[in-house]
């Protein structure tokens, strides 16, 4: 397992109960989260003066409750040199993703490592744009994807945020699979591919995805927009029941350049605990 331990801003400050509680540069969250089993609270004195909690509904989807009135609308946290802006949405999340931090550190490695000055990313399921704003603030140019005009919004904000709003990036609004077909159709080649698919997802004309039956088709056609020597193929996933041998296999068949294909859990710990928490894994090939 991959454990984030350099994230100053963001703590997992305990879990119980299928929830857990977090502190967001400063804001005391409380999420709910499936994989927590156990009853017990480790910490029970730090479960007052929570700033918001996320109730599920029992019909689906559920409501933040604002307990703090201090809690903005919006507010900012920090990794290392980028920043980031947070909001309470829908599906208890917050417009980011801390255990992403590993593969944000790795990205911004290969570039820099390569000693290339024109690394090409794509970025695709490219949500709030954390892999986006990494791979910009290490010398790329990037092409970032999402269905949603809100996320590509909030991605410029980020990039804003951190800096990089004059650096070198295109934002896109369409279903990845028919904009992946089009650069196909133009010859345009990538460096680096990076993907996060959603389980379920709707394009933005209302095409559907399913993470089971059409992953192996995006990628096969990812492949051929690989550049003659790439340096990494990252996919990222939360999907229940999809494992890293799965995913695995899939760059195997798909992916004929030279190289290493590995796989592991993300994890984050828990404060003063030895206890981590499992937050998705990631499958990648890499040049050797």
């Amino acid at each position: 397992m991959k454990i984030i331990e350099n994230f100053d801003e963001y703590k997992l400050l305990d879990m119980a109960d299928g929830m857990k509680l977090e502190v967001w540069n400063g804001f005391k969250l409380l999420r709910p989260d499936p994989q927590i089993l156990w009853p017990n609270k480790t910490y029970p004195e730090l479960w007052n003066d929570i700033d918001a909690i996320y109730h599920r509904s029992k019909s689906g989807g559920g409501n933040w409750e604002i307990i703090n009135n201090k809690l903005n609308d919006k507010w900012d946290i920090h990794y290392k040199d980028l920043t980031f802006n947070l909001k309470l949405m829908g599906f208890k999340h917050t417009g980011l993703f801390p255990e992403q931090a590993y593969n944000w550190d790795l990205i911004r490695e290969k570039i820099r490592k390569s000693g290339r000055k024109d690394v090409k990313v794509l970025n695709l399921f490219a949500y709030t744009g954390g892999a986006s704003i990494a791979a910009l603030s290490a010398g790329a140019s990037v092409v970032h994807v999402d269905s949603s005009r809100g996320m590509v919004e909030w991605a410029k904000t980020n990039a804003e945020a951190s800096g990089l709003s004059d650096k070198p990036i295109r934002y896109i609004v369409d279903d990845v699979r028919k904009f992946v077909k089009r650069e196909i159709n133009r010859g345009n080649k990538y460096d680096i591919i990076l993907m996060d698919p959603p389980s379920f997802g709707r394009g933005s004309k209302s095409e559907v995805w399913n993470i089971e039956t059409d992953l192996y088709k995006l990628v096969e056609m990812c492949s051929e927009i690989l550049s003659d020597d790439p340096l990494l193929f990252i996919i990222n996933s939360y999907t229940t029941g999809l494992s890293k041998t799965i995913l695995e296999s899939v760059l195997k068949f798909t992916i004929k350049k030279k190289g290493i294909i590995s796989s592991d859990e993300l994890c984050i710990p828990m404060e003063n605990s030895s206890l981590v928490l499992p937050c998705g894994s990631y499958t990648r090939w890499e040049k050797e």
